[in-house]
């Protein structure tokens, strides 16, 4: 629980900063402190409405069976985009507190999020990926941001979920949705942010506090506690985000990672961190529960990870009891743009194919980037370049993409 000298903080954030924005549903946004956003929307394909896909797209419509005996229906993944639906942190009390009736209508339900979800569930994606959810108050993206530690959290979740799993008449042409774990690390607009070590981001006004050894305990403690919760909320999984520079990844990259302990570096001292949570994550969800790890193939900063320590990763978590690799391209600090439209589509495929061309993972691997179009991603799964492909704008457009 967050000390109350902290809430006093974030009250005087708020009032300093002026709340533009509190709507029902939709996340707080701060004038100064805005919440970050790790997907832009580009332009769409449509395949033309009242006419089915499937036939021209064979592979894209193949289904997929994973390890623990779940079968996607197709090789879609929507990915992970931060929708503003995801809700708030804010208690009770402290709506009170901060906002008085001003703000009468603030509502911590996820209706809207479910009615999102439902959609693009009744649109035939096979899994999707939700916006991050912080797993506790320092991995927020912003002040009160999206956060799943507590019971009362989780029950709002339901919702979502029961949206979802309404879909589909039989196990094998299910929905299926995972809730994705964020923790910004110091790319956290907010002042408790915490990282690897005393550095700051370039996109962040606050440096963040190196987490110590009992910090990083907590902190894995906290990831299965959300892992767990979000299961008992009727998701079918989760993804770890330790990709685009967040937290995991600054434990993973010497260039944020300046730790002389267990937990800094070599590879195996600097990847203790995130194959803990993976390993502790699946020792309390069991082997049924989705596990999705999204792991950075391409860092695109100065003194990040190599290909060789790339593919060691992936071994390792897939060791660890991952069930799916979802490849990341890109700090967000990164100078090379990786999802603006400039950006070829399909560009970013060649990591993931290489991956898969050492045969040394057992489990599917996802593509991702600039797959805006069903024939791309056709074309990328023919070509044994990935397992399945993530294609989050199009849905995200257009929830009918598919029909």
């Amino acid at each position: 629980m967050m000390p109350a000298r902290q809430y006093r903080q974030i009250h005087r954030m708020i009032r300093r900063s002026k709340v533009t924005c509190f709507r029902p549903g939709v996340q707080i946004v701060i004038s100064r402190f805005r919440p970050m956003s790790s997907v832009a929307v580009s332009e769409v394909d449509n395949p033309g409405k009242g006419q089915s896909v499937s036939n021209d797209f064979p592979t894209l419509f193949s289904p997929l069976r994973l390890s623990n005996g779940v079968t996607l229906p197709n090789r879609a993944m929507m990915g992970s985009m931060h929708t503003g639906l995801e809700g708030h942190s804010i208690p009770p009390w402290f709506q009170r507190f901060a906002l008085g009736m001003k703000h009468p209508h603030v509502t911590s339900d996820l209706d809207a999020m479910a009615q999102y979800f439902q959609e693009r569930a009744e649109g035939g994606v096979g899994l999707m990926v939700t916006g991050g959810i912080a797993p506790n108050y320092e991995g927020w993206t912003g002040p009160f941001a999206a956060k799943l530690n507590t019971e009362d959290e989780m029950n709002l979740h339901k919702v979502v979920t029961d949206a979802v799993h309404s879909i589909g008449s039989g196990e094998n042409d299910k929905a299926r949705i995972c809730m994705q774990i964020l923790h910004t690390g110091r790319y956290a607009y907010h002042p408790f942010a915490v990282s690897a070590s005393n550095t700051k981001s370039p996109i962040s006004p606050f440096k963040a506090r190196a987490l110590s050894e009992s910090g990083i305990r907590s902190t894995i403690g906290d990831f299965v506690k959300c892992a767990s919760l979000a299961q008992q909320a009727g998701y079918d999984g989760v993804e770890v985000m330790a990709s685009e520079g967040y937290l995991l990844s600054q434990f993973l990259s010497p260039c944020t990672n300046l730790r002389d302990d267990k937990y800094g570096g070599s590879l195996e001292n600097r990847a203790r961190l995130p194959l803990e949570i993976v390993q502790n994550i699946r020792k309390e969800c069991g082997d049924d529960f989705i596990i999705i790890f999204r792991l950075s193939l391409l860092d695109l900063v100065d003194g990040g990870l190599n290909w060789n320590e790339c593919v060691q990763l992936a071994q390792w978590v897939e060791a660890s009891g991952a069930t799916i690799i979802n490849t990341g391209i890109g700090w967000h600090e990164s100078r090379i743009p990786t999802i603006a439209t400039s950006v070829p589509r399909g560009a970013f495929v060649q990591p993931t194919l290489a991956l898969k061309q050492t045969g040394l993972i057992g489990i599917p691997l996802v593509a991702t980037n600039r797959i805006n179009s069903p024939q791309v991603a056709e074309d990328i799964l023919r070509r044994n370049a990935s397992d399945l492909v993530s294609m989050a704008p199009p849905f995200f457009s257009d929830a009918k993409f598919f029909l």
